[in-house]
């Protein structure tokens, strides 16, 4: 009874400290991130793969902001009510989450930092990173390499065309990855005024609209696209992705091009389902 006793006890025992190993491997202690040192004069840029969607910094200390989608600038700020006698100071943690990672830095700051080591700029790695449990579709970096294939992938034959206002509307290529809807959208202006970009809209409608019809209009945002709007002279080619979506044969997919001004040209493309249903896929 004893001998069984003593050999449960053990059991217990290494069975514990297997858990506990277990624990340590799957945390990550400070002292092992990457280090940051900040001079108190000069901000530093990190720049990320992906755009960033979330940053905490553990300390009032260090002040942070993105003036770019996917660049994070740092600046340290000296604390006036605490007695800062120390030349340099632990400032703890930060954190960087993008759309399929996580990045986390120690912030130390030197007083005594020489110009010619101070970073001004820092690029995430990828020997940096963890992958989180929850991801996009697609990112950002994989959305740009699909919507730059298709540019290099253009049909010679468009799948839809409207013209007006000596203005023409291409849909070039349908592609779907995934849940995405891919759309290779070119237009030409055959005149000699400049046409501005107010906002190009994608609406699902009746396909025949009578006046006594009451007209049902569901609209549908763009989660990403290639290039932002302006203005263009002759030729202004983008890639749109939508969320797939299914409609029945008596609607149309209306992707509307208008202009900033008041009397503006408005430019009206028809997408039918079954475009969709025959796209092709990367």
């Amino acid at each position: 009874m004893q001998i069984k006793l003593f050999i449960l006890t053990v059991f217990l025992l290494v069975t514990g400290i297997i858990k506990l190993a277990a624990q340590d491997i799957a945390g990550t202690l400070q002292q092992e991130l990457p280090k940051l040192v900040l001079d108190g004069i000069s901000s530093i840029h990190i720049i990320s793969p992906e755009p960033i969607r979330y940053v905490d910094i553990a300390t009032h200390q260090v002040v942070g902001d993105l003036p770019e989608v996917n660049i994070l600038r740092l600046k340290h700020v000296r604390d006036s009510v605490q007695n800062y006698d120390q030349h340099s100071a632990d400032l703890g943690v930060v954190t960087i989450i993008g759309e399929s990672f996580i990045a986390q830095y120690r912030l130390r700051f030197c007083e005594d930092l020489s110009s010619q080591h101070a970073v001004a700029s820092f690029e995430i790695m990828p020997e940096h990173t963890k992958s989180i449990a929850v991801m996009p579709e697609l990112t950002t970096p994989e959305l740009k390499r699909h919507a730059l294939t298709l540019l290099t992938e253009r049909n010679s034959v468009p799948i839809r065309k409207s013209s007006s206002y000596g203005m023409r509307a291409e849909l070039g290529a349908v592609y779907t990855v995934g849940d995405l809807v891919l759309l290779d959208v070119t237009y030409y202006n055959n005149t000699n005024l400049s046409y501005d970009i107010d906002e190009l809209r994608f609406k699902i409608e009746d396909r025949k609209i009578t006046k006594a019809t009451n007209v049902q209009s569901i609209e549908i945002k763009p989660i990403w696209q290639l290039y932002p709007h302006n203005t263009f002279k002759k030729k202004y080619r983008n890639i749109y992705v939508l969320k797939k979506t299914t409609f029945p044969d008596n609607k149309i997919l209306h992707i509307e091009l208008s202009e900033k001004q008041i009397s503006g040209r408005t430019l009206t493309l028809k997408v039918k389902y079954k475009d969709i249903l025959n796209a092709d896929t990367f």
